[in-house]
């Protein structure tokens, strides 16, 4: 029996991906598209790897009235137990779990209670960006940071990158209603020896409605949200149907935060987008602030995604900086620090700059004698 058994946990069933040649591992590769064999090279399409799944599996995809309805997370706060079929060894797992590697003989599983009985994501975005690509991606993300310590990104420092697939609600709203706003415009004119500034007042009434498509809200608790809002957008014409063998050679999460808990955040991200959209129709106004606001959001539906992100850290000086990338796109976010010395010399730099200039510019005037 293993160090990570709890006999208190519930026992799950697995879903492997094993090359039918040789019985090694298969995972997802990136780069083909295609489910491959890490042993001896066998490939198989997604299709062939799906018909290897169990008859009438995951079948049922997530549909939010059903689930509000008492559709059962099956155990989500509860952490549950899983027997690998290459070696035997007991895994466990927290609820969120959806896909994972054996720690003791390398075999990449897909936990099929989580990603089935009508819990089986709507639609995936495949790892497009290979961990091969993200050397380059870093390096690009650092070099003109004039400010950042030197040693920050050496290898040293930076934490191993992990692909995981982010478990992503996605809200489809409707925001209509008006929207009243103070507005002004200000003119400047000369009136004998004065200049004068003259600003009339108004009140600006706006009515209308924008349709919100697929707006992303991450379900995990776990996803830091501004980073997973700051790897955004994600090129929706590559969303697929769920298939779990995408989820080979990944980690997973499953949602542990259910729409109506995420449903506020969407209506803000939707409620701002439509601020915008209005304040944009004020032409030359200054828009000084919201008189009233009558919009309202309807047509509430939401579908259930899986979207590929690395992360992976930096330990440098006691702190660590968290960093996420897109894993289809390849954009990278993150903190960067701050080398205190360099800021020094920058501002010091910056400061004798305009010294300089100052000091040349009174001594123009003086020659001009003003």
């Amino acid at each position: 029996m293993s160090e990570f058994y709890n006999p208190n946990a519930t026992q799950g069933t697995l879903e492997r991906y094993q090359c039918p040649s040789c019985g090694a591992p298969m995972n997802f590769d990136a780069a083909s598209g295609n489910v491959i064999c890490q042993s001896c090279g066998n490939q198989m399409t997604i299709d062939a790897a799906k018909a290897m799944q169990k008859p009438g599996h995951g079948d049922n995809d997530f549909n939010w009235g059903d689930y509000k309805a008492g559709l059962s997370y099956n155990g989500q706060l509860d952490t549950n137990v899983y027997q690998c079929h290459s070696c035997g060894a007991m895994i466990e797992c927290d609820a969120s779990t959806a896909a994972t590697t054996c720690p003791y003989c390398g075999n990449n599983v897909v936990l099929s209670d989580r990603v089935g009985s009508g819990i089986k994501p709507n639609y995936i975005i495949p790892f497009k960006i290979q961990k091969k690509d993200l050397k380059p991606l870093i390096d690009n993300f650092y070099k003109k940071k004039r400010l950042l310590p030197k040693d920050f990104f050496s290898e040293n420092n930076i934490g191993k990158a992990q692909g995981i697939y982010v478990p992503f609600w996605f809200f489809n709203c409707g925001v209509a209603g008006g929207l009243s706003m103070n507005a002004s415009q200000s003119f400047s004119y000369s009136e004998g020896d004065y200049d004068c500034v003259r600003t009339d007042h108004y009140l600006l009434e706006r009515e209308g409605s924008m349709a919100f498509d697929k707006l992303p809200v991450d379900a995990s608790t776990k996803m830091d949200d501004d980073l997973m809002d700051s790897i955004e957008p994600y090129d929706y014409s590559e969303l697929v149907p769920f298939n779990s063998a995408y989820l080979a050679g990944y980690v997973a999460d499953r949602f542990n935060s259910d729409p109506d808990a995420e449903l506020p955040r969407a209506n803000a991200r939707m409620m701002n987008s439509a601020f915008s959209a209005f304040r944009s129709t004020a032409g030359n106004y200054s828009v000084e602030g919201i008189r009233a606001n009558n919009l309202h959001i309807s047509q509430a539906d939401c579908k259930y995604a899986m979207l590929p992100v690395y992360l992976f850290h930096c330990e440098y000086r006691g702190k660590t900086y968290r960093y996420a990338v897109n894993g289809q796109t390849g954009k990278l976010v993150g903190e960067l620090p701050i080398s205190k010395g360099k800021a020094a010399a920058w501002f010091a730099g910056v400061f004798a700059g305009v010294f300089v200039l100052v000091s040349g510019a009174l001594s123009l005037m003086q020659l001009l004698g003003r």
